[in-house]
């Protein structure tokens, strides 16, 4: 299987990229090199420097590379500063998805794992927290993986999406 994995060159997407390569797979890592390193680009992986903002660099890497899935762990990832800078979660961590979903869909992309976050519960009501527990986000940045999260649903219904959340605390 080719994956494509945004924020690959990050701390968590490079780990996912060295699991993935170990596993077998094809992968393909899409950042910008804004917060991710070079230097933790697995060789085996192909990296596209390229940002999510910038739609046809997207449909260039979905065209040249033909990913089976996709891992998106690619955004502004610090909570404190989402409540400093808010509109720069808000607006950079959803358009930036919205991007790369309508890139997905329109290439018949049908798997994905988004990387979300454990601040979608701001104060849970139990300890340890499952998919049961409300969610009330505690940031920007939490809301900015929620709105993401709640699109998801959507692309399933009318495109046929398969999808995973993973919820974790960093």
């Amino acid at each position: 299987m080719k994956i494509l994995v945004t924020g690959g060159a990050g701390y968590i997407g490079s780990v996912a990229v060295e699991q993935l390569i170990a596993a077998g797979e094809s992968v393909v890592v899409l950042d910008n090199l804004c917060q991710g390193h070079r230097e933790a680009v697995h060789p085996h992986a192909t990296l596209v420097v390229a940002d999510l903002a910038n739609r046809p660099a997207i449909d260039e890497v979905m065209t040249a590379h033909r990913p089976d899935a996709v891992m998106h762990f690619a955004s502004h990832t610090l909570v404190g500063e989402s409540m400093q800078q808010p509109f720069l979660y808000l607006g950079t961590n959803v358009v930036n998805g919205l991007n790369l979903l309508q890139s997905m869909a329109e290439h018949g992309v049908k798997r994905f794992i988004l990387s979300s976050t454990a601040n979608l519960f701001d104060r849970p009501e139990r300890m340890p927290i499952d998919e049961a527990e409300r969610i009330v986000p505690g940031s920007p940045y939490g809301e900015s993986k929620y709105l993401l999260e709640r699109m998801l649903p959507w692309l399933e219904k009318i495109y046929g999406l398969r999808y995973a959340m993973l919820r974790y605390f960093n």
